[in-house]
């Protein structure tokens, strides 16, 4: 399927400048999009942009991923209340060496239509600032500049110079990149259609060229907040920061109005594929939020993940899950489980000379209110240690008893989870 027809089906395609279908109808065509450097990981509203260069390369074209070594030190605009605060030089260079590693994952960085990494700073680093404004600065006017939806937004509450000239190097990256790479089409969020636009502008007036623009709709949810962000933050693509459980609960407990529209801008079936599953589960929306949540938590994690992920799950929310179960869980695994139930840390010495089940319980943690409480709970057969029904209060629990060295699990009745964390 032609690009930008994938794109309308998909219900994503926001504008286009004319006459970019009939250019695209040659493959192995060039296209951008930028990214700055700004945070420590991709998030999951970067993939949205991501997916955008999959699309593009699986039609038979050549993504080129513009990493803002430069526009980074600036700042966008775009889409800002207020001004940013600049991040240090050192911090931006070790932003993005890590997120150009986290794309390897994502493109084809082989074949014909491999993908291919620029690094903007690049253009600027032997350009004085004479000579930029020289040759950049006077290719847009003013009057051009704040008729910008970044800028417009920005006059009331004030922007800088630093932030409004952000546009001209956007549009001097795209002349860059024209020029050198035949790269004719910058792509982007909706937001981004105005600093595009000012480079196809560029183009134009410089070097009497013809350059394309696409922008897709910015994903929203259905109650107009924000795509990206959960409660605890942003959902990184890092698992050191979203845990991979984590992010595939943030599919799971997504609205079921939003569901659609996340098959059509993650899911990699082809139609036929995801319209049927849109027929035969309309009226099973969980189940088309497992199907995205696992495709999209494979790909942007690992199969393995998922399948741990699958296991904490079942340790967190199945009633019958077994010791087999807890026991096949990895230190990370275990260590997600503890953040999702109330958590005790103890010493580790405590153990050391074993530490009878009532004092663990109701003295050394607060999963039981008193020691009386205790006993009748185990009278009453409702606690387990790592799935081990406790039947007297005379047992004693020791190091042994450690997952990994650093957990226990306590179970008191088939909804009251416990984790106890072990510190040195």
């Amino acid at each position: 399927m032609e690009f930008i027809d994938q794109l309308k089906w998909r219900g994503i395609l926001n504008n286009t400048t004319p006459g970019v279908e009939d250019y695209l109808k040659e493959s192995g065509k060039r296209a951008y999009i930028g990214f700055d450097p700004t945070a420590p990981s991709l998030t999951i509203g970067n993939y949205v942009q991501i997916m955008l260069l999959k699309f593009f390369q699986d039609a038979g074209h050549q993504p080129i991923i513009l990493m803002g070594g430069a526009t980074g030190r600036i700042g966008d605009p775009s889409g800002k209340a207020k001004e940013r605060e600049l991040k240090s030089l050192e911090v931006l260079d070790t932003n993005l060496e890590f997120q150009k590693k986290q794309f390897y994952k994502f493109l084809d960085f082989e074949g014909p239509n491999k993908a291919i990494f620029v690094n903007n700073h690049d253009f600027y680093k032997d350009l004085d600032v004479i000579s930029f404004l020289r040759t950049v600065g006077k290719t847009l006017t003013v009057n051009y500049m704040m008729s910008k939806e970044s800028v417009k937004k920005r006059i009331e509450t004030g922007i800088s110079f630093t932030e409004f000239s952000y546009q001209l190097l956007q549009a001097f990256d795209f002349e860059c990149l024209y020029k050198d790479m035949d790269c004719r089409l910058q792509m982007g969020g909706s937001d981004q259609w105005g600093n595009i636009t000012s480079g196809t502008e560029f183009i134009r007036k410089n070097i009497d060229g013809k350059a394309y623009a696409v922008t897709v709709d910015l994903l929203t949810k259905a109650d107009g907040t924000k795509f990206g962000k959960s409660e605890g933050g942003n959902i990184w693509l890092d698992p050191n920061l979203t845990s991979p459980y984590k992010f595939y609960q943030f599919w799971i407990n997504a609205k079921d109005a939003d569901v659609p529209k996340y098959f059509r801008y993650f899911s990699l079936k082809s139609k036929e594929e995801i319209l049927k599953i849109e027929k035969e589960y309309a009226e099973d929306i969980n189940a088309q939020k497992r199907m995205i949540a696992e495709e999209i938590t494979c790909r942007v994690h690992s199969k393995e993940d998922y399948e741990a992920v699958l296991k904490v799950s079942e340790i967190l929310f199945n009633k019958k899950a077994n010791k087999e179960t807890l026991l096949s869980l990895d230190e990370q695994s275990l260590s997600v489980v503890s953040e999702e139930i109330p958590s005790f840390e103890i010493q580790k010495s405590i153990l050391q000379n074993e530490v009878n089940i009532i004092d663990l319980l109701a003295e050394h943690t607060e999963i039981l209110s008193s020691k009386g409480d205790a006993r009748r709970a185990i009278k009453g057969n409702a606690i387990s240690v790592n799935k081990d029904k406790i039947s007297s209060h005379e047992i004693s629990i020791d190091q042994e008893a450690l997952l990994h060295g650093k957990y226990i699990m306590i179970e008191n009745g088939k909804k009251n989870k416990f984790m106890i964390i072990a510190a040195s």
